[in-house]
């Protein structure tokens, strides 16, 4: 394919680029393709039925569920911002993307994970206000401040993202840039910028800083109060009862942090090797994929509720099927 370019004071700005994503032999190319496929499928079925639980089951109208169907909803979506294309190119020579398609990735994937960082502190907040304060649980928590919550989780995500991407999609970038890399990340793009980037740059690092170290302490500020009320309860039942009302998140958390902070706390030379592909792929495909898994075995009121929903789903069928006859 030719690439077309636009000719900006004696440069060649490029508007395409081309993802290398992970080169191997074209036996190895299709197996990656049915893997990845089967975790995207599976993310999308598992995370839909957890939201369709939580809808259709009144018991799980609470706070808690309320922003675990928010995490779900999100999820679904910042998966599907990043793997059908990268599915595509495992079964395609031409492994362009165009400009305006790179940063419109880069735009959502940014938007998703900001909001997913903040959202996780928000869960925090709320398992506090529940076992350090569970008489006032129902007054503090109320319908309108949970929305408010999620919508400023969602604004912040978005506000974050239209920021970060004014002083990376205004970079220029010569030719046919190879990007190193399965979509269209930050610091891989910075790496291809033909100019000077340390703007673009500042500005990431302080968002960065912003966006994960405020909910980070949040998170671990929430934690330590929780803990310090699960170890002043007299009985080892009702420690064990208060500790697994938070054990599914906060093992969502420590997955979710451990593998993002591991990329983006690391300076962007550190692109230009292959090791952080394979970590990408942990908060980008494998953790997605087992958030769900993870909220359904640590938590009984879930799991009881995804039977009910399956088996009122396949009954339903059951008798749809036996009236059509």
């Amino acid at each position: 394919m030719i690439t077309r370019v636009l000719e900006i004071d004696n440069r060649t700005a490029t508007i395409h680029f081309i993802l290398l994503g992970f080169p191997t032999w074209p036996a190895f190319q299709l197996l990656l393709f049915f893997v990845f496929l089967a975790a995207y499928l599976l993310t999308l079925l598992e995370n839909a039925l957890i939201i369709l639980a939580i809808c259709s089951d009144g018991q799980l109208h609470k706070p808690m569920y309320f922003f675990l169907s928010n995490l779900s909803f999100l999820e679904m979506w910042y998966v599907s911002v990043i793997s059908p294309k990268m599915l595509v190119d495992f079964l395609s020579h031409d492994k362009t993307i165009s400009f305006n398609g790179c940063m419109t990735q880069l735009y959502f994937f940014v938007t998703f994970v900001c909001t997913e960082y903040i959202l996780l502190a928000v869960m925090a907040f709320d398992r506090h206000v529940a076992i350090c304060n569970p008489l006032r649980y129902p007054v503090i928590m109320t319908t309108q401040l949970c929305g408010t919550l999620a919508g400023g989780c969602w604004l912040c995500g978005l506000v974050t993202a239209m920021i970060k991407m004014v002083f990376i999609a205004r970079l220029s970038y010569c030719g046919t840039p190879h990007i190193n890399h399965y979509f269209c990340d930050i610091s891989p793009l910075l790496n291809v910028s033909c100019e000077d980037s340390s703007q673009a740059e500042l500005v990431d690092f302080f968002l960065a800083l912003v966006v994960i170290a405020v909910p980070l302490c949040v998170v671990v500020a929430s934690y330590v109060t929780i803990l310090s009320a699960i170890l002043r309860i007299p009985s080892a039942q009702g420690r064990q009862k208060a500790f697994s009302t938070c054990a599914s998140h906060l093992t969502v958390v420590i997955l979710f942090y451990s593998t993002t902070l591991f990329t983006y706390a690391r300076p962007k030379l550190m692109y230009a090797y292959d090791s952080n592909k394979a970590v990408s792929v942990l908060y980008t495909v494998i953790v997605p994929l087992l958030n769900p898994v993870i909220y359904c075995l640590r938590n009984r009121e879930v799991k009881a509720a995804l039977k009910k929903t399956i088996l009122c789903k396949g009954r339903g069928s059951r008798e749809d099927v036996d009236l059509s006859n």
